[in-house]
């Protein structure tokens, strides 16, 4: 079941795909707000969702207050 030569080489284009987007969306938005860019950038290459969900809790949420 948890064997990644199961994945059809679709899944894994899908997987570069979504984990791209996601640290490259992380970069810009962390540097436009100056909270440490390339660190968010990089943990949202490592794995998905919770960069993002962590990045919402740390740096977009207080600031709206």
């Amino acid at each position: 079941m948890n064997d990644p030569s199961r994945i059809p080489w679709w899944g894994w284009v899908l997987i570069v795909l979504l984990l791209g987007a996601q640290g490259t969306l992380l970069f810009l938005d962390s540097r436009r707000r100056g909270a440490r860019a390339w660190l968010w950038g990089l943990l949202g290459l490592i794995q998905f969702p919770m960069p993002s969900l962590l990045y919402w809790l740390l740096v977009v949420r207080p600031r709206r207050r």
